[in-house]
């Protein structure tokens, strides 16, 4: 054999450069293959990262920092998201307030807990934001003001948190979110592989017992393992706790989770707590208490009206109650000593507890919160340890109530709200204190009992308390009874009664001759749900005629809290010591005087301004100061307009009585002195006495009782405006965890518009305006609860909402048109006391829509009953009802005018039938979807087939005339919602899909002669009408300026239109055509609001100066869509608690219209966040609508979540779409702080919306005006500010060609769309045409509307039920 040739000798740097390409090639195959497993195909062209090495992004820090973890959610998601106007000299402290919005059980001390006591674990996945029943601690309001000075003998202890869920002892389910742990792999953040709840008796002192682990502890699961060799399941929705441990009333618990993550390594939360309180009426040993004067007017013997009555109930009283130190003393022992105190409480109508002078929460308005108040009551628990255990708390103790009218006893005036329907009673409260000692022992003391010597009321310093109008605070005795809550002031009671103030009795037992059974078959017959004939009961005539009080329950959602702290714009000085306070937006609250009110002073020739008088107090020579609140200012006088903001719409047209006649109320009933013919929006804060000190006005805070709805405050009368004064924003403190973004300032500002009216509505009811009525309305929640659930976790919120609904149903199974009957547009409906069917079908599409959102089983079992019952009715009661208000069976008469609400306030003709029947099909296929989530086989398939027959009878009658574009039979002009509805939800048959799409683009824009657009032309200079002409947004006809809503240029749909529109657009392939609308400029669209100076939604498209509101989220819709389509991120429609969404991103055709969107959806598993730009656009902009450009997508995912990703189809042949992700957790705040610098100070510089029309009123003409706004500023996501290492792409380009959606792990995801062709976008024909070239007969819409898998509605699809 021949010698082998020798070996050659390689050099050091041959050497190097062969290993580097080995290192290369197995890096290469490295990925590969991990691209090969992990990207795995799901059934035959999807593709998945199950187990990716990916990255997710959070609600809250990814380090271990010391900041709340809601501050650090807000930073995460702000940026993006405010909605209000930065002013441009916004003040330091306001700032902080907005960003540090803690209103999660996660403090600032339970963050450092983490980070200090938890060092040793790595787990990948950290648990954040605990829940129990939807509720979560608030250790901290973020609007809360500086607390005033207390009294002198006041406690030095505060309280422990500003909102403490309460459970009932078998009613426990524990939730929570997840987040990464940052520089942790991102393929073991991707699932939760087991757990570990623990669960212990809450220990308030340092000094009383142990805090260890395994001290006290009532339950531990022990590790409960999800995944291993044998499993493979994901977290449930919620834990339960066991039935077999009970739990004790009075006891305060605390609980902490541990997860582990794919590696098997621990991630323990903080502890956070909840208390257990009262169940059932035994449980209760005190009863609810009044002022045995109060108590009498309600005496069926007591002379006077309703308004007399309602008068001698004045000043409202307050209670307290006494804890001797002998008392305390005897349930404790040495050996035995005190660790817990729990203070429960309600009060009707609304109320403020404090403890020893503290007031213990800084909320108040509509506490507790709005329901038939006959039927359900709830109560607030308060953790009162601190204030019990230490030296310094040796003694006696006092507990105080002030209360409110609230929804139970206001001003007897009818209007668009009807009292007089409402449970109604005097002034009442209940309260028990719960003492727990080491042992474990529970004592129950301080019972509210009538004529005994605990509990004392008297006549306090709230003269008056009105929901709709405000309050009169007394300061001269509020400063007189200083300290009357605490011990210091405690007196023997009075055995004498007494109407006056600081006059302290025994209070009495609340007393009713009126049963729940009487009061509710008397409202049934009112409502035609029960005829006369068929009562049970007897009218009392004798005796009290009070409502009787509901059954008590802890409180299901959080109360409404100050949210944020709002420092004014600008102060103008209006003269007459009149001041005007401008604060940039509206809101829902009350102003907060920090330093007190500066002295009053009196007008020239003692002559107040409009609505600024107080004739008693003028009369008596007392000293007073007035504050008017309002949205917007009444264009002829400059004053704040008050008839917008007008209580329940009782008002008298204003300075030009267009609405109204001049003295319109003059004889309404109880109509309050001093208001000029408008129920006002007004606090006044009065010194009773001629004695006039420098500092009597100095203890003036806030009203405490009555939210207002405001953007202006007018202060009135004072030679100086008073210093440091804020608005507090109160909202019902659910967590805000929706966003979006994007580079379109009109787009953004339509968003912000909706946000706000959002913020504004949410006061324990989801109201139509947070002024007018208050009242929630089921067509509005219909419409707008996609949006909400999109900005907010509703979840506490809603269940509420759905009891709400159950609670006012009749027994004939009819639902109504409010939660809380108000017989308002019962005429709408199809009779027997059902609301309009729209209207009315809230409860069930709420249901559904709760169940995808967030996973709540227990609430389907809780009213599948009475979803049923409304379907029974309608299947009763439908046909006959509707023949009865004059349909037709075939429709042959119908002109579209029929009976009903239907897509309210749209400006084309209503389609009622389309709605009322399309409604009674939603009905049945709720109940199909809630029963088949209950595994209930026979009521699915009786409901889906019900449902079917609805859509058949619908298709046969609205495809009948063979024009095929969905309308009734006979119709002559478009109407609404015909084919967006059709086509939505999925009614329209597969094969007449694309027709009825194509035929849609026929439709037309309308003249617009409303009389607010008439005079406005009327009042425009040519040169102005000449550029709006040319703009695109008037019309000229011969010599005449016309406005006119476009069809595809703006917006004339209602209320459900809109939505299915816009959304029908986007899926169908017609995102373009959505954007435009959305786009719009002009009349009937939000562009047209922020020209007329809108921070909030409208009620209309038409601008109204004296009748519609102008904070109203009824035409909301549009802010689910730019998340979900615009930016491209929404909970999937057949997921469950929202473990799943749908990333959908759609790009328009061209750069001019959109460069960038992002959005951020929260979930109960945690924040789901999207954001896409177009990169490489050419410097020359006439070429956005053709060039070649790159598309950069982000996407984000959490820990036990998942997405569903579906892209655009490929503009060009040689688009393609590549996909990376990360191995590892990045610095998340890093990019997050630095997004947030930058948006805020695009923000404070005012690149929002930059112009508004103005009115001059000595020339009566418009006129346009420069201004720097924030409102729609433009910034963008900080996922682009995150550089980390990317894996290698894989190329996913054939999935999307092939329209096969793929599925996504939790991780962080990187995607290049190279190649994408813009084009130009079609303008159809001006602003009043259509688009001829879509309804060609040669024209093809494209694949979408072909989509068998669109055809009919799938059982598990909650987002197209309708």
């Amino acid at each position: 054999m021949p010698p082998l040739p020798p070996i050659p000798r390689l050099g050091r740097r041959t050497l190097l450069l062969y290993g580097l390409g080995i290192a290369i090639v197995l890096f290469s195959l490295g990925n590969i293959i991990w691209s090969t497993i992990h990207f795995n195909r799901i059934g035959s062209n999807s593709w998945s990262a199950a187990n990716s090495k990916a990255q997710f992004i959070s609600e809250g820090s990814f380090s271990n920092s010391l900041r709340h973890s809601a501050n650090e959610a807000v930073n995460i998601v702000k940026f993006v998201a405010y909605g209000g106007m930065f002013p441009e000299n916004h003040d330091n402290e306001n700032a902080n307030a907005i960003i540090d919005d803690r209103i999660d059980s996660n403090s600032k001390d339970a963050r450092q807990e983490e980070s200090v006591n938890h060092t040793d674990e790595s787990g990948s996945i950290i648990p954040f934001e605990l829940s129990v029943n939807h509720l979560k601690l608030i250790t901290h309001a973020p609007g809360k003001p500086p607390t005033p000075p207390l009294p002198p003998h006041a406690s030095s202890s505060v309280p422990s948190e500003d909102f403490l869920p309460v459970v009932r002892p078998n009613e426990v389910t524990f939730r929570w979110r997840h987040r990464p742990r940052v520089g942790s792999p991102a393929a073991d953040a991707a699932r939760v592989k087991a757990y570990r709840i623990i669960a212990r008796r809450f220990v308030g002192c340092d000094n009383c017992g142990s805090k260890g682990d395994g001290d006290g502890v009532l339950w531990d699961s022990d590790k409960i393992v999800l995944i291993d060799n044998e499993h493979d399941n994901d977290l449930p929705t919620s834990i339960r706790w066991p039935a077999e441990t009970a739990l004790d009333i009075g006891h305060m618990i605390e609980w902490r989770i541990t997860l582990w993550d794919m590696a098997d390594q621990p991630s323990t939360s903080s502890w956070t707590k909840f208390a257990v309180g009262p169940e059932k009426e035994d449980d209760w040993k005190g009863e609810w208490i009044v002022h045995a004067i109060d108590m009498a007017t309600f005496h069926f013997d007591r002379k006077g009206d309703a308004c007399e009555k309602w008068y001698m109930r004045h000043p409202l009283p307050l209670f307290r109650g006494l804890l001797p130190y002998q008392s305390l003393q005897s349930f404790l022992h040495d050996d035995d000593p005190l660790v817990s105190a729990l203070l429960v409480v309600s009060g009707l109508g609304s109320f403020r507890a404090t403890f020893d002078g503290v007031p213990l929460s800084p909320s108040g308005p509509v506490d507790p919160p709005f329901t038939d108040y006959s039927q359900r009551v709830s109560y607030r628990g308060f953790d009162v340890t601190n204030f019990l255990v230490g030296d310094d708390n040796v003694g006696s103790h006092v507990v105080g109530i002030t209360v409110g009218s609230g929804w139970w006893d206001h001003r007897p005036v009818t209007g668009m709200a009807k009292p007089e329907l409402l449970a109604n009673g005097p002034l009442t409260v209940i309260a028990q204190l719960y003492l727990t000692t080491a042992s474990g022992k529970v004592h129950i003391t301080m019972p509210t009992k009538g004529s005994t010597a605990t509990w004392q009321v008297s006549r306090g310093h709230i003269k008056e308390s009105d929901l709709f109008t405000g309050e009169k605070i007394d300061l001269s005795t509020l400063t007189e009874m200083e300290g009357w809550d605490t011990s210091s002031k405690w007196s023997i009671a009075e055995t004498k009664l007494s109407p006056s103030q600081n006059h302290w009795s025994l209070p009495v037992s609340y007393i009713t001759n009126i049963t729940q059974r009487e009061r509710r078959e008397k409202l049934s017959v009112m409502a035609n749900a029960l005829d006369k004939s068929e009562m049970t009961t007897r009218t009392t005539r004798k005796g009290y005629l009070a409502s009787p009080i509901g059954q008590l329950f802890p409180s299901e959602i959080p109360p409404i809290l100050p949210m944020e702290r709002i420092a004014p714009d600008e102060i103008h000085d209006l003269g007459s010591g009149r001041w005007l306070l401008d604060f940039g937006r509206a809101f829902s609250g009350m102003l907060y005087f920090d330093k007190g009110l500066p002295q009053p002073i009196i007008p020239h020739n003692n002559t107040y301004p409009r609505a600024h008088g107080f004739g008693d107090a003028s009369e008596k020579q007392w000293s007073f100061i007035t504050v008017v609140y309002g949205e917007s200012l009444e264009m002829t006088t400059g004053d704040i307009n008050r008839v917008l903001v007008a209580g329940m719409g009782l008002h008298d047209g204003g300075p030009r009585h267009n609405s109204e006649p001049e003295g319109a109320q003059d004889n309404a009933f109880c109509f309050p002195d001093d208001h000029d013919g408008i129920l006002t929006q007004k606090d006044i804060y009065v010194y009773p006495s001629e004695s006039i000190t420098n500092d009597m006005f100095s203890r003036a805070r806030q009203s405490h009782f009555t939210t207002h709805a405001f953007r202006f405050a007018e202060i009135c009368c004072t030679s100086e405006p008073p210093t440091n004064v804020h608005a507090l924003m109160y909202r019902t403190a659910m967590q805000e965890w929706g966003t979006f973004d994007s580079s379109s300032v009109l787009l953004n500002g339509g968003y912000e518009l909706v946000k706000n009216s959002m913020r504004s509505n949410l006061l324990s009811v989801q109201s139509d305006c947070p002024h007018r009525e208050k009242l929630p309305y089921g067509g509005d929640l219909i419409a707008n609860s996609p949006s909400a659930m999109h900005m907010f976790d509703m979840s506490a919120f809603y269940k509420k909402t759905i009891r709400d609904w159950m609670d006012a149903q009749w027994d004939n199974g009819a639902y109504t048109e409010t939660s809380v009957w108000q017989d308002l547009n019962d005429y709408a409906g199809i009779g027997k006391g059902a609301g309009e069917t729209v209207w009315a079908t809230a409860p069930p599409v709420l249901t559904v829509r709760h169940m995808q959102h967030y996973g709540d089983l227990d609430l389907l079992k809780e009213s599948i009953g009475s979803h049923t019952r409304w379907l029974e009715f309608l299947n009763k009661e439908f046909d006959s009802g509707m023949i009865k208000k004059g349909y037709d069976k075939k429709l042959k008469t119908y002109r579209g005018d029929g009976s009903g609400l239907g897509d309210w306030l749209a400006l084309p003709v209503k389609d009622t039938f389309l709605t009322h029947t399309g409604f009674y099909m939603a009905s049945s296929r709720c109940i199909a979807y809630i029963s088949n989530k209950l595994g209930n086989a026979k009521m699915r398939k009786k409901s889906v087939l019900l449902a079917e027959l609805i859509r058949n009878r619908i298709s046969s009658l609205y495809l009948w005339n063979g024009r095929d574009t969905f309308t009734y039979p006979m119709a002559r002009h478009p109407s609404t919602p015909g084919p967006e509805m059709s086509l939505f939800a999925r009614i329209v048959p597969g094969e007449k899909r694309c027709a009825v799409l194509k035929n849609w683009f026929r439709r037309k824009g309308e003249i617009w002669d409303g009389d607010e657009e008439t005079l406005f032309l009327n009042e425009l200079d040519s040169s102005y009408a000449e550029q709006l002409v040319n703009a695109g947004v008037l019309i000229k006809d011969d010599e005449n300026y016309l406005f006119s809503n476009s069809q595809w240029q703006g917006f004339g749909e209602g209320i459900f239109s809109i939505r299915y529109a816009l959304k029908t657009l986007s899926d169908m392939g017609f995102h373009h055509i959505a954007l435009r609308k959305a786009s719009g400029i002009g009349f009937g669209t939000t562009e047209y609001m922020l020209t007329h100076n809108a921070t909030t939604m409208w009620e209309t498209w038409w601008r109204s100066e004296d009748v519609y509101s102008r904070n109203h989220p009824m035409l909301g819709a549009i802010a689910e869509w730019m998340s979900s389509s615009v930016a491209g991120v929404s909970v999937h429609p057949t997921t469950v608690g929202g473990r799943q969404v749908l990333f959908w991103p759609r790009f328009p055709k061209s750069a001019t219209m959109l460069k960038f969107a992002s959005s951020i959806q929260g979930t109960p598993v945690g924040d789901f966040a999207i954001a896409w730009r177009f990169e490489n656009l050419p410097e020359d902009k006439s070429k956005y609508d053709s060039a070649l450009v790159t598309v950069r997508i982000r996407l984000l995912v959490p820990p036990g979540g998942s997405g569903m990703l579906r892209l655009p189809l490929p503009s060009s042949k040689t688009t393609k779409i590549r996909i990376s992700h990360t191995n590892s957790i990045p610095d998340l705040d890093a990019a997050r702080d630095e997004a947030n610098r930058k948006c805020m100070n695009r923000r404070k510089h005012g690149l929002g919306f930059h112009w508004n029309w103005e009115y001059d009123r000595q020339r009566k003409k418009w006129y346009t005006h420069s201004s720097r706004k924030s409102i729609g500023t433009a910034c963008e996501s900080f996922l682009f500010n995150l550089t980390p290492e990317w894996s290698e792409q894989a190329d996913i380009t054939h999935d999307v060609v092939s329209r096969t959606d793929s599925k996504l792990s939790a991780g962080l995801y990187d995607l290049i769309v190279t190649n994408w062709k813009l084009e130009k976008e079609e303008e159809g024909t001006g602003r009043l045409g259509n688009i001829p070239q879509y309804f060609h007969p040669n024209y093809n819409p494209g694949p979408f509307c072909n989509d068998s898998h669109s055809f009919d509605w799938h059982i598990d699809d909650a987002t197209h039920i309708i």
